[in-house]
């Protein structure tokens, strides 16, 4: 599972943001694997410098063997935080379309 991390200009994405994310995508992503060919990783700032309530927001995507992608986004205070909950999303969106293609077969 190939995983790409991508970040919009007000996100500082150095080395040590793509390591986290890709050790969080791994780790809660690991059932998956053997469907999943790449995941790629959308995080940006939506307000900028101004701030204000959760204004970070993380779009998932896993391309998957055989079907359409499918993708999570999660908004939240923190990049940490907005990682996190899109990775939850993804996991039971992955749960229903695998599921599903499983009990198809």
């Amino acid at each position: 599972m190939k995983i790409q991390v991508n970040t919009d200009s007000s996100v500082k994405g150095d080395q040590r943001l793509e390591s986290i994310v890709e050790e969080k995508v791994e780790n809660k992503l690991k059932r998956f694997q053997n469907d999943i060919t790449r995941v790629e990783v959308h995080i940006r700032d939506e307000n900028s410098e101004k701030g204000g309530p959760d204004d970070k927001r993380c779009l998932i995507e896993a391309r998957l063997k055989g079907l359409d992608p499918s993708s999570a986004t999660d908004r939240a205070n923190t990049v940490e935080a907005a990682v996190n909950g899109a990775i939850s999303k993804l996991q039971k969106v992955l749960d229903s379309t695998l599921g599903k293609r499983k009990s198809h077969r």
